[in-house]
């Protein structure tokens, strides 16, 4: 293994854990000694990483450190090209301009030879159907969801009956075919999925809902089963 991945699997290591953890166990784990892993930690700390604790007591990574570029695997940069060609050809159309921006800014910083697993992946994004559902209006529910605001819905279910909504968005799911908003419905009182291309017309409200999206989502995950991303 390489000095950059293995200083780079310590960091994604530190990142699993929220609370200190003793150096024994992260060497254990990476497949090291002690003196090698304190050695890596004091690398990490001299360019840039804030990781706390000393020998004995435990270390802990806190926010905010950024990766070099350098230390993306080809399997990292396989993964980023192959997402950022999926959301380009399947979300909206706003969203797929922010992917192939992403894309362009990392390409241009790495190092030509990364760079080139860019420019020369083999990964490919097959055709998919059109979604009949605006690039606005999915703007607008992605927009309720990070800002935690209800949403006013006119809605039709599968036998075209229309209903008057108002949901807590907590997730937008992207299928092949359809978009679905994961939330918790006012009218049924309880969680509700509702598919995108079945909502005539919507309307974000200036009122936040009365609890965090993130408990939400957990809960909504709890009910239906859903292991922890």
């Amino acid at each position: 293994m390489s000095r950059a991945q293995r200083l780079l699997d310590l960091i994604q290591v530190l990142r699993r854990h929220r609370r200190a953890v003793a150096g024994a166990v992260l060497a254990e784990e990476l497949g090291i000694s002690l003196r090698t892993l304190y050695r890596d930690i004091e690398t990490l700390k001299a360019q840039g990483a804030h990781i706390d604790g000393e020998a004995g007591i435990g270390y802990v990574l806190r926010p905010g450190f950024m990766l070099p570029p350098l230390m993306f695997s080809e399997e990292e940069i396989e993964a980023l090209v192959l997402g950022s060609r999926w959301v380009s050809d399947r979300a909206d159309g706003i969203l797929g301009k922010a992917a192939r921006n992403v894309l362009a800014k990392i390409g241009a910083v790495l190092p030509d030879d990364l760079k080139y697993g860019i420019d020369a992946s083999g990964l490919l994004i097959g055709p998919g159907e059109p979604i009949a559902v605006g690039d606005h209006e999915l703007a607008a529910i992605r927009q309720a969801i990070r800002t935690e605001r209800k949403l006013r819905i006119d809605y039709a279910d599968e036998h075209g009956n229309a209903t008057q909504r108002t949901v807590w968005p907590v997730a937008l799911a992207f299928f092949d075919r359809v978009r679905v908003i994961v939330a918790w419905c006012e009218l049924r009182d309880g969680y509700r999925h509702f598919r995108c291309d079945r909502i005539a017309a919507l309307e974000t409200s200036s009122e936040r809902y009365p609890r965090r999206r993130a408990v939400l989502l957990k809960e909504w995950r709890i009910l239906r089963g859903i292991p922890e991303q």
